[in-house]
C-alpha cells in the first residue's frame, strides 16, 4: 500500500501533467489523493518543497524507466530501437508524468533546490547517448550527443502537443545516422 507521501505525490504528478502547474496547491493534492486535509503540508511546508518532491519523484521513476530502458546498445539499430521505446513511452503510457517533468521544467527557476535533481537526471541519459556514440564511431559525440538528445525532447513535445502521431523512428534514424557519419 502506498504511503500519504507517495499518494500525495502521484497526485501531484497528475495534477501537473493534466492541469499544468498553477493546479498544483497542497490542498488540491490533498483531495486529489483523497488524503484529510493538511496531510500534503506535513511532507511538505511550502510550494517549493512540493515542487522539488514532485520533481526528484519523476527522477526517481524516469530513472528506473531509464534503467531498465537502456539495455546494451551496440549497433546503430540498437541504440534506435532504445531511444524509440523511450519516447513511445514517454509519450504514451507515461505521458502524464512527462507533460509533469516539462511543466516543472520552468517552475524550477522558481524552486532553485529542484535544479540539480533536473540537471542529474539529464546527465544520464547524456552520458549513455555519448557514450553509444563514441563507441559507435562517431567523430565527435561530445557534439553529437547533444544534437541527438534535442532531437528526442523536439520529438516528444511535437508529439505531446500538435502531432500525437508523429512517426520516432524516421527522425532518430535520420539523426543518429548524421551522427555517427559526422554530417
Amino acid at each position: 500500500m502506498a504511503t500519504t507521501r507517495d499518494r500525495a505525490l502521484e497526485a501531484a504528478v497528475r495534477l501537473v501533467g493534466e492541469q499544468g502547474v498553477r493546479a498544483l496547491t497542497h490542498a488540491r493534492v490533498d483531495a486529489d489523493a483523497e488524503l484529510p486535509r493538511g496531510s500534503t503540508s506535513n511532507w511538505f511546508r511550502t510550494r517549493d518543497a512540493l515542487v522539488a518532491g514532485v520533481v526528484l519523484w519523476i527522477a526517481e521513476h524516469e530513472r528506473a524507466d531509464m534503467d531498465a530502458a537502456m539495455a546494451p546498445a551496440a549497433t546503430p539499430d540498437e541504440v534506435i530501437d532504445v531511444m524509440e521505446r523511450m519516447i513511445e513511452d514517454a509519450t504514451g503510457r507515461n505521458a502524464v508524468r512527462t507533460r509533469a517533468r516539462y511543466a516543472l521544467f520552468f517552475e524550477a527557476n522558481a524552486a532553485p533546490g529542484a535544479q540539480p535533481t533536473m540537471t542529474a537526471q539529464r546527465s544520464i541519459f547524456v552520458e549513455w547517448t555519448r557514450d553509444r556514440l563514441r563507441m559507435l564511431g562517431a567523430p565527435d559525440p561530445e557534439t553529437s550527443a547533444p544534437a541527438v538528445l534535442t532531437t528526442c525532447a523536439g520529438i516528444i513535445v511535437n508529439r505531446l502537443t500538435v502531432a500525437p502521431g508523429l512517426p520516432i523512428r524516421p527522425t532518430l534514424e535520420f539523426v543518429v545516422r548524421a551522427a555517427l557519419d559526422g554530417s
